[in-house]
């Protein structure tokens, strides 16, 4: 009994025609139907009542008919796993971030990842939530790490909360300790510190000017157009104070001062997503399953 023979079969018995079973399986109708004789000798029974546009299951296909569909369903599980497996010892995952998330979150996880699947390639997009959510749109990303809310809240994205996060205060050790020297600060402390201030569509420069703005005042900006890195080193420099999360506070090493702010404090939210429409291939799976158990 053959893979293929069984094919054929299941073919038939779901069309009760030859010829149409035939364009389903891609194969000349004389193929198929000399296949089926050669299954059905080899059974010892016939599998069909054959009349004049009439097909019909004798009980002997309607016996077999369950179980064939049992072992083709297997063997498409089956390549399907090996397929998958091979997805993780070659491939590649496209992930976007944004730039804070990929200096204090992702490190550590990829280089996991890395020394598991070394064979996978890992392409990283850096960008802000809005322009994350329309690569993962258009297919251009597996996954994304955004920040919620969302700019514009998708139907067509599945997120995942992945952390929550406090925002902190870091300025020069050099300069003075913003908040008159207090060891927390509010955000009404910084009216009147001259502020670094990232670039327009990165979250955290709306999630601060919004702040600010609750409070009553427009921020005052010494600099503002860097990303993470041009920021940090522009406060090292004394140009000014930034609001930045705590875990890339914690990374930044020496030449900074990190004050906490004061309750409530300002916090943001991280999260996981990738289109719902669309099941992420086996290897960006694996890497969500790193990052939610990280």
């Amino acid at each position: 009994m053959q893979f293929q023979q069984l094919q054929y079969f299941v073919a038939v018995a779901e069309t009760r025609h030859f010829t149409r079973a035939a364009d389903l399986v891609h194969v000349a109708q004389p193929s198929l139907s000399q296949q089926i004789k050669a299954l059905e000798r080899e059974l010892g029974v016939d599998l069909f009542l054959r009349a004049r546009g009439n097909i019909t299951l004798t009980d002997a296909g309607e016996a077999l008919l369950p179980l064939a569909r049992r072992i083709l369903a297997d063997a498409d599980t089956a390549r399907h796993e090996v397929q998958e497996l091979a997805q993780l010892r070659r491939g590649r995952v496209r992930l976007g971030a944004t730039p804070s998330v990929c200096t204090g979150l992702l490190p550590d996880v990829l280089r996991a990842f890395h020394d598991r699947y070394p064979g996978i390639r890992l392409l990283i997009e850096e960008g802000g939530s809005h322009d994350l959510v329309r690569e993962l749109a258009r297919g251009a990303l597996d996954l994304a790490l955004v920040v919620l809310p969302l700019p514009t809240p998708s139907p067509a994205l599945t997120t995942v909360e992945l952390l929550r996060e406090d925002l902190v205060v870091v300025s020069s050790p050099d300069a003075q300790r913003p908040g008159e020297g207090r060891r927390a600060v509010r955000v009404a402390d910084l009216e009147g510190e001259r502020l670094v201030m990232f670039r327009h569509g990165y979250d955290l420069r709306e999630l601060t000017v919004a702040a600010c703005r609750a409070e009553g005042f427009e921020p005052d900006f010494a600099v503002e157009g860097g990303e993470m890195d041009a920021v940090l080193g522009f406060v090292r420099a004394g140009l000014g104070v930034a609001v930045v999360p705590r875990m890339v506070a914690a990374r930044a090493g020496r030449g900074l001062r990190v004050t906490p702010l004061a309750r409530p404090g300002l916090h943001r939210t991280i999260a996981l997503a990738h289109r719902s429409d669309v099941a992420p291939p086996r290897a960006a799976r694996e890497l969500q399953r790193m990052l939610l158990e990280r």
